[in-house]
């Protein structure tokens, strides 16, 4: 076929609508015309009467896009996109403007602690170890536990395993090896939980490398400890002051070896470090780094207010001036101004948030930071909270509630408003009833306190803390004749934990444990309390997943109504949810309450969210209800009016970290 007079397609199939024109027979084949309508040659193409088709050349579509009819519609869709695009940032940083923090990982719940040679035996010796932890996981996540709390497990020669630290990269062999420690740490990570240890940076095992070292003047390690010279006549030591040890007596020992004295604030076996040394505080940060590598998302630093001593070593003064000079023995009898909190002391708490800090960097992993205070003041604990702009610790145990050997509403009381007006702004709460070095609770206050009390956990702001055992109500053990050389009184609270009525209440499959399981275990006990519908365990499982459900518990204020002698009553609400928590709890005698002169407008009955006794569920008469001794109550009230918003309750009234929520959008929002 001749391509003769031709013209290219350009890539387009003509319209088929459009006839032809038919070549003038008078025209020269030399001449060939246009088929095309003229398109391509006349300067001014005539679309009328054309219809868009697909395949147009853009010369086409160029002349159609450009008409008003598809012009505007396109501009407009532009200028939508463009402010819809606007929009959704502006909400964004909105939201994020006005949306308070997230509560962490160790808001979110309750902390569980574990003295791990008590909490489950895995190879019949006798003591727990960290594979029997491993082993009842499942049973923690019934709890709704969010981190688990181990106390010391490191290598030591001490009986106890938890003071006298020998090396603190080992574990301590009757407790298993580093790879158990690895798996454990690994099977609490894939159930979702976080795990805390202990750390004691203040002192040693006098069998430490570090001391033998420094008793020989070992090059840097001759002084990461404290010597003093000393005398000795007739084979008596006569130490540099009168500083005494916590265990009582001097807090000086001598040593032949060096031919010195050196400083203990605990026992002889334990002596302290001397973190004035910077070589010594930078090994405690590679200690850390350690076990921080190895998966530990937090800690709890024990023993802080001992880290420093005077640099002098004038002596303390006497609480009894009048008693004979050198002749006190006993740690109650001094005044501990030169070897507690010491200036310098926030400054080591503060490097050591620095070191967690490095290793929170990690989106999701943060490591928290909790110390001890036992013993402390209420203004002194508060310090280790840091200051606005300077964090130490997430927060300082608050023991408070554990060191109540007499509960009544009045002490209940102070215990919370001691804390909750002391915590500086915007920081957290938390709570604990018991540990490894105070009665438990049943032995102390009674078996009719446990539930009460762990509602009262559960109900307070910030995070509940409990030791292992205390949700089922175990108490100490009576055994008076224990195969340790140590005080016994330390040993009553860390028996055995009880599991089922089997031999050794299902702690260990051995012919001994290391301490001897409570009386009572037949009755008291995991297997048991699971099928009781109102047994401890069952209140405790719905008391925190009641905590984990209801912002009103999680994040809401707490104002007080009411305490005396026997109860305390409290609301928990929160702005935007037209509802409250009214708590109830009875310490003393039986007693009769009449919430409506408490609370204005209250209805004459009100619904059971909880209760210690009673079904949930049920309603109770707020003109009179009638509480046993050791009962206690949720009740819910739907009401707008809430207390923290009137003058009235204005100085009674608490919150941890502002947050209102919204019921149209169903989120949290800082601007209330």
């Amino acid at each position: 076929m001749s391509t003769k007079g031709c013209r290219t397609n350009n890539g387009f199939v003509q319209n088929e609508d459009i006839l032809e024109q038919v070549p003038d027979p008078r025209s020269s084949e030399d001449s060939p015309q246009h088929s095309t309508v003229g398109i391509l040659d006349s300067e001014e193409p005539n679309f009328k009467g054309i219809q868009p088709y697909a395949g147009m050349p853009k010369e086409v579509l160029f002349q159609f896009s450009g008409q008003a009819c598809y012009r505007v519609p396109r501009e407009i869709l532009f200028w939508l996109t463009v402010a819809s695009v606007i929009v959704l940032i502006g909400a964004t940083i909105a939201i994020i403007a006005i949306s308070p923090k997230c509560l962490d990982w160790w808001q979110a719940g309750p902390m569980y602690q574990i003295y791990p040679r008590s909490f489950k035996d895995s190879d019949k010796d006798g003591n727990g170890d960290l594979k029997g932890i491993q082993d009842k996981l499942d049973y923690l996540t019934t709890l709704n536990v969010k981190t688990v709390w181990i106390t010391s497990f490191y290598k030591s020669s001490l009986k106890d395993f938890r003071y006298g630290v020998e090396d603190f990269r080992e574990i301590d062999p009757i407790f298993g090896t580093m790879k158990d420690f690895e798996n454990l740490v690994a099977a609490i990570h894939d159930k979702g939980l976080k795990l805390i240890i202990d750390f004691i940076p203040n002192h040693t095992s006098d069998k430490h490398v570090w001391f033998q070292w420094s008793q020989t003047r070992t090059g840097k390690y001759t002084d990461y400890y404290i010597w003093h010279d000393c005398t000795q006549e007739n084979g008596i030591t006569i130490p540099p002051n009168n500083w005494v040890s916590v265990y009582g007596n001097s807090s000086w020992h001598f040593d032949e070896v060096r031919n010195q004295c050196y400083f203990h604030q605990f026992t002889k076996e334990q002596p302290d470090l001397n973190f004035r040394n910077p070589d010594v505080q930078e090994e405690i940060k590679d200690i850390l780094q350690f076990w921080l590598t190895k998966g530990v998302d937090g800690f709890s630093f024990d023993a802080l207010k001992f880290l420093l001593e005077a640099k002098h070593l004038r002596d303390e003064i006497q609480v009894n001036k009048a008693e004979v000079l050198g002749m006190v023995t006993n740690y109650s009898e001094l005044y501990h101004d030169f070897t507690t909190t010491q200036v310098g002391m926030h400054d080591i708490v503060r490097s050591f948030r620095q070191t967690l800090d490095q290793f929170s960097r990690e989106p999701g992993r943060y490591r928290f930071m909790g110390t001890e205070s036992y013993s402390e003041t209420i203004d002194r604990t508060m310090m280790y909270y840091g200051l606005p702009f300077i964090q130490e610790a997430d927060f300082p145990f608050n023991s408070y509630l554990a060191e109540l050997d007499t509960l009544s509403g009045n002490s209940v009381y102070e215990v919370i408003t001691s804390w909750m007006g002391n915590m500086p702004e915007g920081k957290w709460p938390n709570w604990m009833i018991g540990g490894p070095d105070s009665a438990r609770l049943t032995s102390r206050a009674g078996s009719q306190y446990v539930n009460i009390m762990n509602m009262l956990l559960f109900t307070l702001p910030g995070t509940p803390i409990t030791y292992y055992g205390e949700e089922i109500g175990m108490g100490n053990i009576l055994a008076t004749h224990l195969n340790e050389s140590y005080d016994t009184n330390t040993l009553l609270s860390k028996s055995p934990m009880q599991w089922d009525n089997s031999s050794n209440a299902g702690f260990s499959e051995g012919s001994h444990t290391w301490l001897p399981t409570s009386s009572d275990y037949h009755t008291v006990n995991v297997d048991v309390q699971k099928t009781q519908p109102r047994s401890a365990l069952k209140l405790y499982q719905e008391l925190s997943l009641l905590h984990a459900n209801e912002l009103l518990l999680s994040r809401g204020w707490f104002c007080h109504l009411k305490n005396d002698t026997h109860s305390v009553v409290y609301t928990r609400e929160l702005d935007g949810i037209d509802r409250i928590f009214i708590v109830v709890l009875n310490f003393g005698q039986a007693t009769l309450l009449n919430l409506q002169e408490m609370i204005s407008g209250l209805p004459a009955r009100l619904r059971i969210t909880l209760s210690t006794n009673s079904d949930k569920g049920s309603e109770v008469d707020t003109n009179g209800i009638f509480l046993e001794k050791g009962e206690g109550f949720i009740l819910e009230h739907k009401t707008k009016n809430l207390l923290h918003r009137q003058t009235a309750y204005r100085d009674k009234c608490f919150i941890s970290n502002r947050a209102c929520y919204s019921s149209a959008f169903n989120i949290l929002y800082s601007l209330c």
